[in-house]
């Protein structure tokens, strides 16, 4: 008995790992505006079918101060807003948080995230949509395969955004 349990449990170790990591880097940039607000941001991944695959993360006010009004800018980020935020109970646990200053911001996934975990390999889209009070609208893709094999992309944004960039290890 000893002896099979050895042998599947050492059959388990050779087994190469499949994990994969989605590295997102995002840059908001400094505007010299006259009324300048932190720009809510959305990152989600969607699928060939361009519904919502997973959300990674969305940025907006926590609640009303002199910088924000809580959640009521979040309808602004028209294509998140209506392909999941209005479904989405908020604020959601691993994927909300504050509004982010100008600057670059990392963010990195893996499989221990509770949508990439079971999101099933395909060709998918990076999307990130900036919307800003007082301000303008902007929206990203950079297309990728969740296969496993490493790669790499690139956008670039004209305002609310700046470089987008998205790394598969």
């Amino acid at each position: 008995m000893r002896a099979k349990l050895f042998f599947a449990i050492s059959g388990l170790l050779t087994l190469p790992a499949a994990a994969a990591e989605l590295q997102v880097e995002v840059e908001i940039p400094k505007l010299n505006v006259a009324e300048y607000h932190r720009p809510y941001v959305a990152i989600w991944l969607e699928g060939a079918d361009q519904k919502v695959a997973a959300n990674l993360a969305v940025w907006y006010m926590q609640k009303d101060t002199a910088e924000g009004h809580g959640t009521k800018w979040l309808p602004d980020l028209r294509q998140w807003w209506r392909r999941s935020g209005r479904n989405l109970d908020l604020p959601v646990d691993g994927v909300t948080g504050p509004t982010r200053p100008a600057g670059r911001h990392v963010l990195k996934f893996d499989e221990r995230h509770p949508q990439l975990g079971t999101l099933p390999p395909g060709e998918y889209t990076l999307v990130v949509e900036a919307a800003r009070e007082v301000g303008g609208r902007e929206l990203l893709k950079i297309p990728f395969a969740w296969n496993g094999k490493p790669q790499s992309g690139e956008a670039q944004g004209a305002s609310e955004l700046g470089t987008v960039s998205l790394s598969v290890k």
